[in-house]
This record gives structure tokens, C-alpha cells and sequence, in this order.
């Protein structure tokens, strides 16, 4: 194979990823979504681990 051929099919696969999110994914509310950048807004982070408090000891 030659790099154009993996490039190629690199791509698809790309697209291929993307096109099965799309079709199996719910659209998404804009109205209840989270701000994309949420610098100084008050909000508290959550949903992650950096957002947990710290285990009891």
C-alpha cells in the first residue's frame, strides 16, 4: 500500500465515524445544553473526576 491509499482510507474511516454518530445520535437541545466556554460565569464544574470532591479521610 501506498501512503495515498492509507491516507484515503484513514479519511473514510473518519467519515464513516462521523456519519454513524450522526445517525445513531439524538440532536441536541440548544437550550439545555452547557455554555461552550464558561470562563467567569459562575457556573461549578461537574461530570468529571477533577469535579469530585476529595475522598473522606
Amino acid at each position: 500500500m501506498k501512503r495515498v491509499h492509507v491516507t484515503l482510507l484513514v479519511a473514510l474511516g473518519a467519515v464513516g465515524l462521523i456519519v454513524l454518530d450522526q445517525s445513531q445520535s439524538a440532536p441536541l437541545n440548544p437550550y439545555t445544553a452547557p455554555p461552550m466556554l464558561a470562563l467567569g460565569s459562575g457556573l461549578a464544574a461537574s461530570g468529571a473526576h477533577c469535579a469530585a470532591p476529595p475522598p473522606p479521610q
